[in-house]
């Protein structure tokens, strides 16, 4: 994620909303993080390598 996106300020107005947000926020602090099983195998290409891993010579 872009630092930029994260660093913007947000106004909320409205009961409703404010409401809401927090709700959102309480929520996603409860939900814990669950890591993921790696299935592919990873490999750097560098050069024309990337030419050839796209189809294009």
């Amino acid at each position: 994620m872009a630092t930029k996106s994260i660093l913007k300020n947000v106004n909320i107005s409205g009961e409703q909303f404010e409401r809401t947000f927090v709700k959102a926020l309480n929520e996603a602090e409860d939900t814990k993080y669950k890591p993921a099983q790696l299935t592919r195998e990873c490999k750097e290409i560098t050069g024309d390598k990337i030419k050839g891993f796209f189809g294009k010579q």
